[in-house]
């Protein structure tokens, strides 16, 4: 992430995984954002508590409530944000919360493919709406041209298991609810 020049970065399912170690990164870098959002369910729960020591140390870090399951905390996610931002926009989205349930194609059933798609296909791309006013103003803010994370991006964290190209191989991986799902994202 060396050069990222983001000003601002909002990080889904923070709290653990590759999210809390992409906070991490984000904070140890020289030239580390001014504002670290890190978002997560339960960021008051026990799975919060390694966000908690880290915000703890370092003042641009944020900790946001987010289920991307949820409008109403999509929304109130969005609202704090902003707040904290006080109209300098946000420069840098990245959708990392997900979900994996291992199941087999004999075993998923509707509810859990259900699940799997709210949280890993719906919920990025309500995320991506109620955020887009505040990245628009970012990237609007900007002296720079084309795209880049100093201006305004979405990223979204998808899998392996998502790609057409990995089909055979990933039946050793039999989580099919998953891979539909990081598929899905994948043309988002």
């Amino acid at each position: 992430m060396a050069g990222l020049g983001a000003r601002s970065v909002l990080v889904t399912g923070a709290n653990r995984g590759i999210g809390l170690e992409l906070v991490r990164q984000l904070l140890s870098k020289p030239d580390s954002p001014q504002w670290i959002f890190a978002c997560s369910r339960e960021p008051e729960g026990e799975r919060g508590q390694a966000l908690r020591n880290l915000a703890s140390k370092y003042p641009n870090l944020v900790m946001v409530k987010l289920d991307t399951t949820s409008s109403a905390s999509i929304k109130a996610a969005a609202a704090c944000v902003e707040n904290h931002l006080k109209g300098s926009g946000l420069n840098l989205l990245i959708n990392n919360a997900g979900i994996l349930k291992a199941v087999t194609l004999d075993m998923v059933d509707e509810e859990d493919m259900i699940n799997t798609y709210k949280t890993n296909v719906i919920g990025p791309l309500l995320v991506n709406q109620t955020f887009l006013p505040l990245l628009k103003r970012a990237a609007q803010g900007s002296s720079k041209k084309g795209l880049s994370c100093s201006r305004a991006a979405i990223i979204n964290i998808s899998s392996i298991l998502g790609s057409m190209d990995f089909v055979p191989p990933s039946v050793v991986k039999p989580a099919i609810s998953y891979r539909c799902s990081k598929a899905a994202l994948n043309m988002c």
